[in-house]
């Protein structure tokens, strides 16, 4: 029997590949097409992402407070009756959670819902049944956290805690909550309140985190990467100013902080965030004369990425958010359920948010290896990369005076403004797909699993917080009332011109477009005669149809067909496809729309809409 020692190893046979032969053999395939524009990606700070990289040498681990050790699974607890949210608080720690974040009525993060704390007696209900001593207890920013504080303290000195034993994360966070939008008079203020705040917690015994540098504000703006770490670098010195104004040393305020990101599905650009928030951080401390210490660090994933149709593929967001949270090298994460855009979730729900990070931890093990992506070519230049943009951004809101002048005079705020419009001109073309939403639709989903409690406003905040998936979403909003109010829902006749070879690529994107605006199709057999698809339109009690082939087919058939069509009582004529050459003649001919790729797809489906005769009510 061969001892597998003596087995010749895999690469045997196979010659030494350098880059110059991949680069070589790229070339070929792409027969003198750009290489950058092909294969070069470019991120929304402007970053490069490249196809290839070489291993990074000399390389360090990028190591937190959980190297080692699985992260701390934290639920949410935005229930508005503390009674029912202790329950669901109960079932999260006995399913699996080891933490709880209790988004207080008034949060931000609590989008119209959050556990109404006004009383003592409602934060004892809240947290009635729950071990404090034996899990990391989080608050969610909102506008009175003292008061919280205050209350939580209490409760602790009524049930005989050891305040010092206690792990809580109190969340101060004025920046992000409401003291921004005001002038910079007011800010000296909230410093002397947080200094206060923090001074009576420390007394009772209680250790912090006190303050949390919250990136979810930016984030939910529509913000780069870079702009979301410079808000938190922004936020952390902002915090130790303020604090150091009313006797605090450095070190001792910066021992007041921890950090809360929020977590998209890219997996390159979210590990990259995380590692370079630690490197920024620490190149801070070293400026400012202090010996770095162990951040923590609060994933939780990203509030913008959700979406309220086809709930389902949140769940795949949702878990590859939580991977990079885990290989980033997060302290704590909050797995957002999957139905989470559409109320609060059920039992369901939160039971799948739970267990989405437990397989993470005890089946694949992603806490065993502290920080996996050192060494790698592509994660360590792309941290490289963030850390160098988000300085150099974090250096302008310096230069304008620190985060809470520079949002009260809009310039910060103006920059997400810019990278939040290019955001929405990618997801209306489509350039960005939103798999559910606007690429590939489902018309009969059955919606997800939410409890019966209805939403107040929400609270107002900095800047604006938008889902990417609501342009679209809109749109179906329409649709669907449209289809309630008449009993069927809007159709498009699709004239399929020529073989099914022929016409089935532009007939089945046009079907997925017009499902992303709610609207579905009559599909027609093809055509090779105007009259006969004016015909069979005629007889599908359809308004609108639309043109879909070959630019061949086009050529010689699409002019007439065209004209079949409003002859036969067509309303609205579209074609798939660019115009071409063809433009005037086809328009001449009664076509009133194009449809094709790269164009905004919300205002197109939004014309198609009217076109229909369904507008929003």
């Amino acid at each position: 029997m061969t001892d597998v020692a003596d087995l010749p190893p895999l690469t045997t046979g196979f010659g030494h590949a350098t880059r110059d032969d991949w680069v070589a053999l790229v070339a070929k395939a792409l027969k003198g097409a750009d290489f950058n524009r092909r294969l070069v990606a470019k991120t929304h700070d402007g970053l490069a992402i490249e196809p290839l990289y070489d291993r990074a040498s000399g390389a360090e681990a990028v190591t937190g407070g959980t190297a080692g050790r699985p992260w701390a699974i934290l639920a949410r607890v935005d229930h508005p009756d503390p009674a029912v949210a202790a329950e669901l608080a109960l079932a999260d720690l006995t399913g699996g959670a080891n933490g709880l974040s209790l988004a207080v009525a008034g949060s931000p993060v609590a989008r119209g819902f959050g556990v109404a704390i006004d009383t003592d007696r409602d934060m004892a209900a809240c947290l009635d049944g729950v071990l404090l001593d034996l899990i990391h207890v989080r608050f969610e920013p909102h506008a009175e956290p003292a008061a919280s504080a205050r209350r939580f303290a209490a409760l602790c000195a009524r049930r005989g805690h050891d305040a010092t034993r206690l792990n809580v994360s109190f969340g101060f966070d004025p920046i992000g909550t409401h003291s921004a939008s005001r002038d910079k008079q007011t800010w000296p203020e909230t410093g002397r309140q947080l200094a206060t705040s923090i001074g009576e917690l420390r007394a009772d015994g209680f250790a912090g985190p006190f303050i949390t540098c919250d990136g979810r504000p930016a984030s939910e703006a529509g913000a780069s990467d870079a702009q979301e770490l410079a808000w938190l670098l922004a936020s952390g010195v902002a915090y130790g100013r303020a604090l150091c104004a009313h006797g605090f040393t450095v070190a001792d305020a910066y021992g007041c902080l921890s950090w809360t990101l929020a977590i998209d599905a890219d997996q390159f650009l979210g590990i990259a965030k995380l590692r370079a928030l630690r490197r920024l951080w620490r190149r801070v401390e070293a400026a400012s004369g202090v010996a770095a210490r162990p951040m923590p660090i609060h994933g939780e994933t990203a509030w913008r990425m959700l979406t309220q149709r086809d709930t389902a593929v949140n769940l795949l967001r949702s878990t590859m958010a939580a991977f990079v949270a885990g290989v980033g090298g997060a302290d704590s994460v909050t797995l957002l359920p999957h139905t989470s855009a559409l109320g609060l979730p059920d039992a369901l729900g939160r039971r799948i948010a739970r267990n989405s990070q437990l397989v993470l931890q005890d089946e694949a093990h992603l806490w065993r290896v502290a920080d996996p992506a050192a060494g790698a070519g592509a994660f360590e230049a792309l941290t490289e990369a963030l850390c160098e943009a988000a300085w150099r951004q974090f250096q302008e809101i310096e230069r304008e005076g620190g985060l809470p002048q520079s949002l009260s005079d809009n310039h910060f705020s103006q920059r997400i403004a810019i990278t939040a419009a290019t955001r929405r001109k990618e997801i209306a073309t489509r350039r960005a797909p939103i798999t559910g939403t606007s690429e590939f639709p489902n018309l009969v989903e059955s919606g997800g699993g939410i409890l019966d409690v209805a939403p107040q406003a929400a609270a107002a905040t900095v800047l604006p917080s938008v889902r990417f998936a609501a342009p679209f979403e809109a749109l179906r909003d329409v649709a669907d009332a449209a289809t309630a109010a008449h009993g069927t829902r809007p159709r498009v006749f699709l004239a399929n011109l020529g073989t099914l070879v022929e016409f089935a690529s532009r007939a089945t994107w046009t079907g997925n477009l017009l499902a992303a605006g709610g609207i579905g199709v009559i599909a027609g057999e093809g055509f090779t005669a105007s009259g006969h698809a004016a015909a069979v339109f005629a007889d599908s009690g359809a308004a609108v149809a639309c043109i879909c082939g070959t630019d061949e087919t086009y050529g010689h058939l699409a002019e007439a067909t065209a004209m079949a069509l409003k002859s036969a009582g067509a309303t609205h004529v579209l074609l798939a496809g660019k115009p071409g050459a063809l433009d005037a003649a086809l328009r001449a001919a009664g076509v009133d729309q194009f449809l094709f790729a790269g164009q905004d797809m919300v205002q197109a489906l939004g014309q198609l809409q009217a076109a229909l005769g369904i507008t929003p009510a």
